[in-house]
C-alpha cells in the first residue's frame, strides 16, 4: 500500500499548473524509505505452494457439487448415495476428481516446510478423498452392473486413471519428502506412524519412484496398456458369462431335484424364454448340474460351455489378450529391477519368494494327485455297474462322486439343501459374529439407497456398548451384467488419524441362483460355506481398528485367511440347531446327517485340491519365466502334462477365463495365497478344538485382538505368532484336508 500512495503524490504534483500557492511553513515530512529497502527474493516453492492451495479450494467447491465426488451424507456416518449416482455422471465426476486429486498432491510436494510425518505421510493419507469416493462407485457398478454404457466408461477411464496415479508416484518432489521422512523414521513416531512410513516408502519405490525419467515414462505407457487389456479381458469373460445352455425338454431335466428344476426354470423366465429351463455359464449354476444330471450328453455340454469361455476362438476370445498382458508384466518387472513379474508382485507378501510359495504347493500336491486317481477308481467302479462305456471325463467327477458319496456314506448332498435356506444362513452368519465378537445386525432395507432392489442392508453395533461400527450390504444373486464368483468390497474403511473416527461400509455380493417366485432359496453345503467366507471378510473390515487407511490392507496371502477360517462354523451344531432348519419342518439337522458330513468330510479332497492347485501352479509358473511371447493354449496343455495334473480334473479357472489374473494385478502371481492363508486357518481351527469350544471366548479374543483388528499396523507373521504362540503347522492342512502327514 505504500508505494500506491507515494505514486499518488507525484501524479497530483505533476498535474498542477502554474506556481504553487502560498501554504504555511510546515516542517517536512521524513522521506518516503520505501524505495530503498530491497525487495525480498521470491521463494518458487511458496508461490507454487500458494498456487496449489488455491486450485485446491477452487476445486474443492465444484467437488462438493458433484454427487460423485461428495462427502457422503445421510445417517449412519454417511451412506454412499446410490439413488443419485447415473453411469453417465462418471466421466466429468472423474474430471473434476483427479484435477483435485493432482491439486492435493501439488499442495504436499511443494510444501515449503520440511517434511515430517504430518504435512507430508498423514496429509498424503488424507489426499484424494473426492476422487476415492467416485472410484469406490463405479468399482461397484463394474462388478455388479457393468452394463456397455459402464464398460464404456471403464475402457475410457482406466488407462487416464493409472496415469493419474502413476503420476503420483513419478512426482521427484513427493517422493523426496517420502524419503526424507522415511530416513527419519526412527525418531519421534509411534510403532504404527513407523510401520505406516516404511509401507508407503516402499510401495512408491516398487511402483518405480526412483527410476529416471526415461524409466518412468516407459513404465507409465507399460501401466496404461495393461490397464486396458485388464478391462477388456473382464467384459469378454462376462461376455461369455451371459450365455446359457437351453434345456427344452422334460427328458433334459433328468437327475435334477426339484429345487433345481425351478431354479432353471426362473432362470428361463427371466430371459424371457417361457416354457423352457436355462443352466447359466456360472459356477453356481454350471456345478449342480453336473452334480445332479443324468444326462451325459448334456453334462458335456454345459462343462464344454462353462469351460470354454473366453476361449472359443471368437469376438470373446482371451488368449491374445493374455499373451500381451503376460509380456508386459515381464517387461515391467525388469524395468524395475525384478526377475519375475512374481518376484515384483509378491514383494511385500508373508511368503516374499515365489519359490517359497512353490514349495507349499508342491508339498501338498503329491498327496492330492495320488487321491485323485483312488477316486477316480470308486467311480470308475460304479460308472460300469451303470453301463456307462469308457473312462470317467471331467464332466462325469462330480456326478459320479455324488454317487461313490452316497454308497460309502449314505450321503446325499440334496438331503443337506433343505437345512440351508438362505435367509437362515445370512442369519447364522450374523449369530456366529455376535457370539465370538459381540456384534449385533439389525436390518435397516430401505432406510438407505441402494444399487439394486434386491439388496439388503444391516446396522451393525457393539453388543455390550451399543457403539455404531458400520454397516454391511447383502447382494445375493444372479444376475445379467454381474460378474460370476463371490466377493466382499469395503466401500469405506475404519480411521480416526483426521481426529473424525470414520465407520466401515462393507458389502458381500454372491450368485446364488434364485428359485421360483415365494418358494424359499435353497442352497449347497459349498454355497452356505462360500457365504460365510465372504461375510468373513466383512467381518475383517467391520473388526478393524487401523487409524490410517492405507494400514487397512494386509498382504495377499494373509487377506484369504480370516475368510477361510469362519467358513469353520457353519457346520457346528449349535449354528445347525438355531438357524440349520428343514424349509418345511423347522427340525434342526439331524445328528446322523451331520455325522454322515463329518464323516465323509475329507471325501473327494483330491478332486478339490488338484481342482485348485492347478491353476495355482499355472498362475507361478506363467509368472516366473522369462518367455518373450506366449502361447496360451499350449503353455496350459504343455504345463499340465509336465507336472502330471489327472486329466479327469479341469483347472478351476483355466487361463482364458482366469479374472483373478488378469483383470488387475491383484491376484497375478497371487493365487497360491488360498493355500498360504489355509495353513494358518487350518491351524487356528486346531486352537478351538484344543480349547474344546467352538465359541471360546478367549481364543475368539486373541483372533480379535492380533489378527483381524490391527489390520496391517504390525507384521502379520509376527501377528500369527502372538495369536498362536507360534508359526502355524502346515501338519494342520494335510490332516484338515485328509492327506498322509509325514511324521
Amino acid at each position: 500500500m505504500r508505494r500506491s500512495a507515494a505514486l499518488v503524490l507525484v501524479i497530483l504534483f505533476a498535474c498542477s499548473s502554474g506556481p504553487a500557492p502560498q501554504q504555511p511553513q510546515m516542517e517536512a515530512p521524513p522521506p518516503d524509505r520505501t524505495e530503498s529497502i530491497p525487495t525480498p527474493p521470491v521463494n518458487p516453492m511458496a508461490l507454487a505452494h500458494a498456487k496449489a492451495k488455491a486450485e485446491v479450494a477452487r476445486l474443492r467447491a465444484a467437488a462438493d457439487a458433484n454427487v460423485m465426488l461428495a462427502n457422503w451424507g445421510g445417517p449412519y456416518d454417511g451412506v454412499p448415495p446410490w439413488d443419485k449416482v447415473t453411469v453417465d455422471g462418471f466421466a466429468p465426476a472423474f474430471t473434476t476428481g483427479v484435477a483435485l486429486l493432482a491439486a492435493e498432491i501439488d499442495v504436499i510436494a511443494t510444501n515449503p516446510e520440511p517434511p515430517t510425518f504430518a504435512n507430508t505421510v498423514a496429509a498424503l493419507e488424507d489426499a484424494g478423498r473426492h476422487e476415492d469416493r467416485a472410484e469406490t462407485l463405479f468399482s461397484v457398478m463394474t462388478s455388479n452392473l457393468n452394463t456397455p454404457e459402464v464398460q464404456a466408461v471403464d475402457r475410457e477411464w482406466s488407462p487416464k486413471l493409472t496415469a493419474v496415479y502413476d503420476a503420483i508416484t513419478f512426482n521427484d518432489k513427493l517422493f523426496a519428502r517420502i524419503a526424507a521422512v522415511y530416513a527419519a523414521r526412527d525418531t519421534g513416531l509411534t510403532a504404527e506412524q513407523k510401520r505406516l512410513v516404511e509401507l508407503t516408502h516402499d510401495r512408491f519405490v516398487n511402483k518405480g519412484a526412483k527410476l529416471n525419467a526415461k524409466q518412468k515414462a516407459e513404465l507409465g505407457t507399460i501401466n496404461q496398456q495393461l490397464a486396458t487389456l485388464f478391462t477388456e479381458f473382464g467384459n469378454k469373460v462376462l461376455a461369455d458369462e451371459n450365455t446359457w445352455v437351453v434345456l427344452d425338454k422334460p427328458a433334459d431335466l433328468a437327475g435334477l431335484p426339484a429345487s433345481l428344476r425351478a431354479s432353471y426354470k426362473a432362470a428361463a423366465d427371466e430371459r424371457k424364454l417361457a416354457g423352457k429351463s436355462v443352466v447359466v455359464n456360472t459356477r453356481s449354476s454350471v456345478d449342480p448340474f453336473l452334480t445332479s444330471s443324468s444326462r451325459r450328453d448334456l453334462r458335456e455340454r454345459v462343462w464344454r460351455a462353462f469351460k470354454k469361455r473366453g476361449d472359443n476362438g471368437d469376438a470373446n476370445d482371451t488368449k491374445k489378450l493374455i499373451a500381451r498382458i503376460v509380456a508386459l508384466r515381464a517387461e515391467r518387472a525388469t524395468l524395475l529391477g525384478y526377475a519375475t513379474h512374481a518376484h515384483w508382485r509378491m514383494f511385500n507378501t508373508m511368503a516374499v519368494d515365489p519359490a517359497r510359495a512353490e514349495a507349499l504347493m508342491l508339498q501338498v500336491w503329491p498327496a492330492a494327485v495320488a487321491r485323485v486317481k483312488e477316486e477316480v477308481a470308486d467311480m470308475q467302479k460304479v460308472a460300469k455297474r451303470e453301463g456307462m462305456k469308457g473312462a470317467i471325463e471331467p464332466w462325469d467327477y462330480l456326478y459320479y462322486a455324488e454317487k461313490v458319496r452316497k454308497a460309502k456314506y449314505a450321503l446325499d448332498q440334496d438331503a443337506l439343501k433343505p437345512y440351508f435356506e438362505l435367509n437362515n444362513m445370512v442369519q447364522a452368519s450374523f449369530w456366529m459374529a455376535e457370539q465370538l465378537y459381540g456384534l449385533t445386525f439389525i436390518e435397516i432395507t430401505g432406510k438407505v439407497p441402494v444399487f439394486h432392489p434386491e439388496m439388503r442392508v444391516w446396522e451393525v453395533k457393539d453388543k455390550a456398548t451399543g457403539a455404531f461400527r458400520g454397516l454391511f450390504y447383502g447382494d445375493y444373486f444372479a444376475r445379467a451384467a454381474k460378474r460370476s464368483g463371490a466377493w466382499a468390497s469395503t466401500y469405506r474403511g475404519h480411521e480416526t488419524f483426521t481426529g473424525k473416527r470414520l465407520t466401515t461400509i462393507t458389502s458381500n455380493n454372491n450368485n446364488f441362483v434364485k428359485g421360483a417366485p415365494g418358494e424359499p432359496v435353497l442352497i449347497s453345503l459349498d454355497d452356505a460355506q462360500t457365504l460365510f467366507h465372504e461375510f468373513g471378510h466383512a467381518l475383517h473390515s467391520l473388526l478393524s481398528e487401523v487409524n490410517y487407511p492405507n494400514l487397512g490392507s494386509t498382504p495377499r496371502d494373509f487377506v484369504e485367511y480370516p475368510s477361510q477360517v469362519h467358513e469353520m462354523w457353519v457346520l457346528t451344531r449349535p449354528v445347525l440347531d438355531r438357524f440349520g432348519l428343514h424349509y418345511k419342518t423347522k427340525k434342526p439337522m439331524p445328528q446322523a446327517l451331520i455325522n454322515k458330513v463329518e464323516a465323509a468330510k475329507r471325501f473327494n479332497q483330491g478332486y478339490t485340491t488338484v481342482e485348485y492347485l492347478t491353476s495355482a501352479i499355472l498362475d507361478m509358473k506363467l509368472h516366473t519365466m522369462k518367455a518373450e511371447s506366449i502361447d496360451v493354449d499350449a503353455f496350459e496343455r504343455e504345463t499340465l502334462a509336465a507336472i502330471g495334473a489327472p486329466k479327469e480334473v479341469a483347472m478351476r479357472h483355466r487361463l482364458p477365463q482366469f479374472n483373478h489374473l488378469f483383470t488387475s494385478d491383484s491376484y497375478s502371481a497371487g493365487y497360491y495365497s488360498y493355500l498360504w492363508s489355509e495353513v494358518m486357518d487350518a491351524d487356528t481351527r486346531e486352537a478351538f478344538r484344543e480349547a474344546g469350544d467352538v465359541f471360546h471366548t478367549p481364543t475368539a479374543d486373541k483372533m480379535r485382538k492380533f489378527i483381524l483388528a490391527p489390520g496391517n499396523t504390525t507384521d502379520r507373521t509376527e501377528a500369527y505368532r502372538q495369536f498362536r504362540g507360534r508359526d502355524p503347522d502346515v501338519k494342520a492342512l494335510l490332516e484338515k484336508r485328509g492327506f498322509p502327514v509325514s511324521k
